[in-house]
């Protein structure tokens, strides 16, 4: 099935070359089906390219999505014109008032800032206190899963020696768990951040449970025990190339970045790098939408 998206939004086209099933809202109106309504707070700074990356994961699975990109009033965004915000995007005022089924909440490049010194921080804990009451499960991806154990759950991150960058492998944890239903024992998965949490204070949290880590990249995955809040710390969706965009645009900045580990073959970045983490990617969006989301939100909200 397919995700409804805005019928002019750039990232259609891309996603129909792939061969991703997208419907715009004239198709979609005329199917008697309840689709999922989820909601996606974008803070990561090339908006475009993130909607691009999420919409091909959610539109792989049998469910019919609606999709409504969430914007922040607080912010003003440098990267992404005025036009494209204003056409595709809504504030929180105007969706506060509705319910939800799923809501996914993106990283951001600011995981060196306290929380409180973030500009849009007063806004952000509206949103994830709004989203306890009013969507049946939330996603949390990266510095968005910093944030939610942070603002949820009293954990802080910590700043790492160097920045955690490049594909990494992990164990699960706990098999039995929905999230990673179909996984294998180990999978990759990318990283690209300068903080961390603390495994420690995790595994002994009464209200959370790990599901992946990594002896090199630490947790991966993590959901509260009500499963109202996913935790998401790398970006496992990412495309093959983010990665070996962000080390280009770090060096032309003249910034030190190491070359993004186990990435490309045999360390060399003149050669593509190794896509290895799309099929888990794809399986935990679609167990999401599945086991969080459908299977648990009610067919009419009240």
């Amino acid at each position: 099935m397919p995700i409804r998206i805005p019928k002019r939004l750039p990232a259609k086209e891309i996603l129909e070359e792939e061969n991703i099933f997208v419907m715009d809202e004239e198709r979609a109106v005329s199917q008697d089906i309840r689709p999922l309504n989820i909601v996606i707070l974008n803070l990561m700074p090339e908006k475009e390219k993130a909607e691009a990356q999420l919409l091909r994961f959610l539109g792989n699975t049998p469910l019919q999505v609606n999709i409504t990109f969430l914007r922040l009033s607080t912010h003003t965004s440098k990267n992404t014109s005025k036009l494209h915000l204003d056409q595709f995007y809504k504030s929180f005022d105007e969706v506060k008032d509705k319910k939800y089924d799923g809501l996914i909440m993106t990283g951001a490049p600011i995981e060196k800032l306290p929380f409180q010194e973030v500009d849009y921080w007063e806004e952000l804990k509206q949103i994830m206190d709004w989203s306890q009451k009013n969507v049946t499960s939330n996603l949390h991806i990266c510095w968005g899963a910093q944030a939610a154990f942070y603002h949820h759950y009293g954990i802080e991150k910590f700043e790492l020696p160097q920045k955690c960058f490049g594909v990494f492998e992990h164990e699960v944890l706990i098999p039995n768990e929905d999230l990673v239903r179909g996984f294998d024992d180990f999978f990759f998965a990318p990283h690209s951040r300068h903080t961390d949490i603390d495994y420690e204070k995790l595994k002994d949290h009464p209200e959370l449970k790990v599901l992946a880590k990594s002896e090199e990249a630490g947790v991966l995955m993590a959901v509260s025990k009500n499963g109202r809040n996913i935790m998401i710390t790398g970006h496992f969706e990412y495309d093959a190339f983010t990665l070996g965009e962000e080390f280009k645009r770090d060096r032309q900045r003249g910034l030190d970045t190491a070359l993004p580990l186990n990435y490309y073959p045999n360390n060399d970045p003149e050669q593509i790098p190794i896509y290895r983490w799309k099929s888990h990617c794809s399986l935990m969006f679609s167990n999401w939408l599945n086991y969080y989301v459908y299977q648990l939100t009610p067919y009419e909200w009240s």
